[in-house]
């Protein structure tokens, strides 16, 4: 089992995306993704959150709101992948350049049009569009989609800001 975050960082009517072009043994080769990775020992989701999008951008979230949690039975073959989903704010616009692709802000409107995990595409309108907290359940098998569960709850306090 395997412990992840996937964050979208918005800033003014863009989102940051990282596409997946440099490592070439990358799972994800080719694909746009939000920002993220996997716990450390000890960690909690948010120290998770924030450390990875550190790592990966260079900014600080000034806030994040935990949108849903995803259950990705065998995502890779292996494991079953439980990703906590979230968006963030942040203030700078300056990025790194991480070593797992090139970052890119995108107007929000244009994310669905890059090349994403078919799944990306439906649990992105509910992170976008969306007020309620999710959980869901997205099936792949040799990296095709194949099909999803999701179950809607009433909008509660998730949101926190980095003190």
């Amino acid at each position: 089992m395997k412990m992840a975050v996937l964050c979208y960082v918005e800033h003014d009517d863009s989102v940051l995306m990282l596409h997946r072009n440099k490592r070439k043994n990358d799972y994800h080769l080719g694909k746009w993704n939000g920002l993220g990775g996997k716990f450390l020992p000890g960690e909690s989701p948010e120290q998770c959150l924030l450390r990875e999008v550190r790592e990966e951008s260079g900014l600080e979230p000034v806030t994040y709101s935990l949108r849903g949690i995803i259950t990705f039975p065998l995502f890779d073959g292996v494991e079953d992948w439980y990703t906590f989903v979230y968006t963030a704010s942040t203030a700078k616009k300056e990025v790194i350049d991480p070593e797992e692709g090139t970052l890119a802000w995108i107007p929000r409107s244009e994310v669905p049009d890059l090349n994403l995990w078919e799944g990306d595409r439906i649990f992105l309108d509910w992170v976008f569009n969306r007020t309620e907290f999710f959980s869901a359940v997205f099936r792949y098998q040799a990296g095709e989609f194949k099909d999803y569960e999701v179950v809607f709850y009433p909008a509660s306090a998730s949101s926190a800001v980095n003190a």
